[in-house]
């Protein structure tokens, strides 16, 4: 297929969509980081999340979009959740990046018979006992970045791997995940602070500790001040890690350092499907920049939500669950569809960190694990 029909493609999906009849108006509170080191990963969901919205046409326009910063603090998100609750009497919530602020809000919010769309985080606890109802994930659950790249790990021949996470629980369960797939020993597993930009003692083990390869998760500014700081170490011990360490807007600051860099992820700015160009191009339209995974996973939320919109009044609680339950919406990353326990299951692929003129990217090069769920579902029981 031609970019030029995968494009027209695409822009016929976004046209139908818009002329979806919306079911009726939804007011929806997004609670996202806008401030702060973790700040580029909420303005990407946010405009991924509003573009979606923006070329939807009449469907979206049905759509009240209430934003707030949460500061990367989860006592400021459960504030700004019961304002939305209580106040605002939103009917969906979605937005938070970090695993404990989510901890924080989606019990409470689901308790309180709201929905809630995560765009980001997937932490363990809710996709397993703790899974709810009204609660669905529509980027991945939290292992399952760092499951493809333990298998990654086992195919590029690496038998002791030294790993790195923050000391919170998306760094518990990206160390959980890759050491779930990865089958060689373990040269050393380190959890560092939450926010750390000083990495000088970490990478001092990392050089003494014999390993072959690191595994790291770094996310946001955390993953930045690391590459630089390894790059200009000279350890040159071959990396491996999740797309959230080579995302975007990370590589742009981090240049030269990350080139070659092998990396897991469910979606690539140029994963060849009609509704991925059409998102792409119209993301540069609109913001003079290239989306990142972020963005895409905003941009995915939004259109489930308008999807179940279409089939179901959000007042209609089982009728609007259902809806969103059957996912029928062109995701981005292809092929796309929720377990029993409202986490998604898809591909993930294996990107090589590039450069396309002066802009520095990634190109996806194969695929680390294929329709690929969760470790937790058969514990959940909804």
């Amino acid at each position: 297929m031609t970019l030029k029909a995968t494009l027209a493609g695409g822009l016929a999906a976004l046209a139908l969509m818009a002329g979806m009849a919306a079911a009726g108006p939804v007011k929806v509170g997004m609670i996202t980081t806008l401030s702060g080191g973790g700040a580029g990963l909420g303005i990407d969901v946010r405009d991924g999340f509003a573009l979606a919205l923006k070329l939807a046409g009449e469907a979206g326009s049905a759509v009240t979009l209430i934003v707030e910063d949460d500061q990367q603090k989860p006592d400021i998100a459960v504030q700004i959740a019961d304002k939305m609750i209580q106040s605002d009497q939103v009917d969906v919530l979605t937005g938070i990046i970090w695993s404990n602020l989510a901890m924080a809000v989606v019990p409470s919010a689901v308790a309180q018979g709201r929905f809630y769309l995560s765009p980001n985080a997937g932490p363990s606890a809710l996709a397993g006992a703790g899974c709810d109802k009204n609660y669905f994930n529509v980027a991945w659950q939290n292992d399952n970045l760092h499951e493809a790249a333990g298998a990654y790990a086992n195919s590029a021949g690496y038998k002791n791997s030294f790993m790195l996470a923050p000391n919170y629980p998306a760094g518990t369960d990206a160390i959980a995940g890759y050491k779930r797939f990865y089958e060689g020993a373990a040269a050393g597993e380190v959890y560092t602070q939450l926010g750390q930009t000083d990495y000088a003692a970490e990478i001092a083990q990392i050089r003494a500790s014999g390993a072959d390869s690191v595994f790291f998760f770094l996310p946001g500014g955390m993953g930045i001040a690391f590459m630089k700081q390894y790059a200009q170490s000279g350890v040159g011990i071959p990396l491996v890690g999740p797309a959230f360490s080579f995302d975007q807007n990370i590589l742009q600051a981090v240049g030269d350092a990350a080139l070659g860099v092998r990396n897991t992820s469910q979606w690539s700015k140029d994963l060849d499907n009609a509704a991925n160009a059409a998102f792409v191009a119209a993301y540069q339209a609109e913001y003079g920049r290239l989306p990142s995974l972020y963005s895409s996973q905003g941009y995915d939320t939004a259109n489930l939500l308008l999807s179940a919109m279409a089939k179901a009044e959000v007042s209609d609680q089982d009728g609007f669950r259902a809806a969103l339950e059957a996912a029928d919406f062109a995701s981005v990353r292809g092929d796309f569809r929720f377990g029993p326990n409202h986490h998604p299951i898809q591909d993930i692929h294996v990107r090589e960190v590039v450069k396309e003129g002066d802009i520095y990217t990634n190109k996806v090069i194969g695929i680390a694990l294929e329709d690929h769920g969760d470790a937790y579902a058969a514990e959940c029981r909804m």
